[in-house]
């Protein structure tokens, strides 16, 4: 960029001294000399000025691009690279899975975690945790599936991993299994988890001491109260008649609250069948994760898609809508499926 910005400057004050310095070149019709001197010290003034007023008033930097080298998808593809030639590092593939997860390449992520869990023979937790998060990432619906039964295998490994024990819950109750959900989640508190996990684990314990009929743990019902008074999005969701064509009847519907200056896994998430006007509520219970979840005050983007493909990981032609969300200040928000994901 610098160098092709000096080609064009120095071509254009060529240009200029050509046209000032040849009527002071020419032979006079008086028979007098050239003016010389008047060459030279227009030369000088439009070298020496030009530069001079570039260095006072210009804001270019004269510096290169920023390296691209040390971003996230940079380093991660050079640990890859070396993996490639180093295949037995645990610890490698282990921070490899990490880092498509940080990507949001969760197809990548599960390839690099079954390699660490294939590497530790099947021994290491966070392995095989690192494989259920990227399923459960990409299709929620995989905590009652497949990636339901990969925390129940961390666990045997590791009774106390608290990641795996929260993840189980959320999987005994995709299954209906409320009395296991419930008993995972009372060994999460047992666990005294920060204050926020806490806040979502009290209002699922709650809500599934209400479904059996049995009476709520101390301060459940405040922490629920405190959930849905506070870190509560609901959006009602419409389809453009123009796009109703292009939606299969087995289509699946995916709600999901994002950051956009925090990349990673939503904030909360909902898979549901696409029918249309629909309701949705959404609460730190559907968090996916439980270091992220909707709390009070934060600036969400709720995107409304429908997944052609089954998948929540958009696709190209998966019609969509969009809506800014302030957590605990907007009430019921409006979301119209109009767009075509590019």
């Amino acid at each position: 960029m610098t160098t092709a910005f000096i080609f064009i400057a120095g071509t254009l004050a060529a240009a200029a001294l050509v046209l000032l310095l040849l009527p002071l070149l020419r032979r006079r019709g008086d028979a007098q000399p050239a003016s010389m001197l008047a060459a030279a010290a227009v030369l000088c003034a439009i070298l020496l000025g030009g530069a001079g007023l570039y260095a006072a008033f210009s804001n270019y930097t004269w510096q290169s691009a920023p390296s691209t080298g040390d971003s996230p998808a940079a380093m991660t593809a050079r640990l890859a690279k070396r993996l490639a030639a180093e295949p037995e590092d645990l610890e490698g593939w282990l921070m490899l899975g990490r880092s498509y997860t940080a990507l949001e390449q969760y197809p990548l992520a599960v390839r690099a975690y079954q390699r660490a869990d294939r590497l530790a023979n099947g021994g290491n937790a966070e392995a095989i945790i690192g494989v259920g998060e990227s399923l459960v990432a990409q299709d929620p619906a995989q905590l009652g599936g497949a990636g339901g039964r990969l925390f129940e295998r961390a666990l045997e490994i590791e009774p106390t991993n608290g990641r795996a024990i929260f993840y189980s819950a959320f999987a005994a109750m995709e299954r209906g299994d409320l009395p296991k959900a419930r008993e995972r989640f009372q060994q999460m508190l047992a666990l005294k988890p920060p204050p926020e996990v806490r806040t979502i684990i009290e209002s699922r314990v709650a809500a599934i001491d209400a479904h059996l009929g049995s009476a709520p743990a101390a301060g459940g019902g405040a922490a629920e109260a405190a959930a849905s008074g506070r870190a509560v999005i609901n959006v009602h969701v419409t389809l453009a008649p123009a796009l109703a064509a292009r939606v299969p009847r087995d289509a699946v519907l995916f709600i999901a609250a994002r950051d956009p200056q925090a990349p990673g896994p939503p904030f909360a998430a909902k898979r549901l069948p696409a029918r249309f006007p629909v309701d949705v509520e959404l609460t730190p219970a559907d968090a996916m994760m439980p270091s992220r979840h909707i709390s009070a005050g934060q600036q969400l983007d709720v995107v409304a898609r429908i997944a052609l493909g089954g998948t929540p990981t958009a696709t190209s032609g998966d019609p969509y809508g969009q809506v800014g969300y302030h957590v605990g200040k907007d009430g019921r928000l409006n979301i119209t499926i109009d767009r075509l994901a590019p």
